[in-house]
């Protein structure tokens, strides 16, 4: 195992396993025992250093983020938008009201800064697997706090666990949507290995790792994202994580973004 400065180390396997057994998920369901409880029934039990990667939709839906689009009523500044971009315009007044700017837009495309400091069209408001009443028109909104919604379900399974909530987040550049870490606790968020030696003994000055990215993209390939209904993996290979972090940290700050 590749150890740096820091004491975090490079697992040389991962076992990424996915949870069946996980019901359709409403608002107010005690997420931490419908998770212990799917686990179970896929014939697993949690271990020490272990990390759930767990959907931002099942986070979301427990909080009840759910909104009917019959209830929203367009501002003016989201009926100008909507024109622009050609979307609804009470999804682009959720948009904004969920939004601190917007960062940029074209037909069919509304990129903003989300209010937790994400970067990412519709402020992370989908429509996919979403199912409402009579036909109704629902749409699903990103949790209020994340990192703390990582941070309470990690308490309700006990300690010793890292816990990633992920979402489907495009990339500036580069084409497809790739599995995101938009939650964590238990486990950095990056890590810093500046001051590491590489294989001939030169340190290393610019070398920071998203550890929370890189899993929740790996676990992302086994979620799925259409209709395999597995919304949670295990991820399981690695040793203690000795760097305690959370998704904010992931966020690069205006000052530090050459393109904002």
């Amino acid at each position: 195992m590749a150890t740096d400065h820091s004491g975090y180390e490079a697992p040389e396997t991962l076992e990424i396993i996915g949870i069946n057994h996980v019901p359709e998920i409403v608002a107010g369901d005690d997420l931490g025992k419908i998770i212990r409880d799917s686990i179970l029934k896929s014939g697993e039990t949690l271990k020490e250093n272990d990390i759930l990667v767990i959907a931002q939709k099942i986070i979301s839906k427990a909080e009840g983020r759910m909104v009917s689009l019959s209830s929203i009523r367009p501002s003016n500044e989201a009926l100008g938008f909507s024109g622009l971009v050609e979307k609804d315009p009470r999804l682009v007044e959720l948009i904004l009201q969920e939004s601190v700017s917007v960062v940029a837009h074209r037909p069919g495309v509304l990129i903003v800064e989300h209010k937790s400091g994400l970067v990412l069209a519709n402020a992370g408001i989908d429509r996919s697997n979403v199912a409402g009443k009579d036909d109704e028109e629902m749409v699903l909104l990103l949790p209020e706090n994340a990192d703390r919604s990582a941070e309470c379900i990690r308490e309700s399974l006990g300690g010793g666990l890292g816990i990633i909530i992920n979402d489907s987040i495009g990339r500036a550049w580069r084409n497809g949507t790739i599995g995101t870490a938009i939650g964590v606790s238990g486990l950095p968020g990056i890590v810093n290995l500046n001051g590491a030696m590489d294989m001939h003994a030169r340190s290393l000055q610019a070398t920071t790792i998203g550890l929370a990215d890189e899993i929740a993209a790996a676990a992302s390939i086994i979620m799925g994202q259409a209709a395999e209904s597995r919304p949670v993996a295990l991820v399981r290979g690695f040793s203690k994580l000795t760097q305690i972090g959370n998704a904010s940290q992931i966020i690069r700050s205006k000052e530090s973004d050459l393109f904002r």
